[in-house]
């Protein structure tokens, strides 16, 4: 018997979960600080960063990089972290292409 494939996540319901990764870590102020050390990026600009894709790519990948911060966030949100993953694939495939 086959199963029932899942529907495909959605480029908004990609970005949704990103900027909810980025409010998590946002909560976290050690993770906040590596993350802001990491990106470059200040405090004062992350609501303007947010809106970017590419920025909410960077935020996928940092939690995907960091473990125990991937599995807090998805027990948080009663996902599978592979959902993580997942948004952040549909989410780079949006990106232009810079080979």
């Amino acid at each position: 018997m086959l199963r029932d494939r899942p529907a495909r996540m959605t480029e908004t319901e990609a970005e949704t979960l990103a900027v909810r990764a980025l409010a998590f870590i946002a909560g976290e102020p050690e993770e906040l600080g590596q993350f802001l050390a990491l990106t470059g990026i200040g405090p004062e600009s992350i609501r303007a960063a947010a809106g970017e894709p590419a920025f909410l790519v960077g935020v996928l990948e940092y939690m995907l990089s960091n473990e125990p911060l991937l599995i807090a966030f998805a027990a948080r949100e009663a996902i599978r972290p592979t959902m993580i993953a997942a948004a952040r694939h549909v989410l780079d495939a949006t990106l232009p292409f810079e080979g």
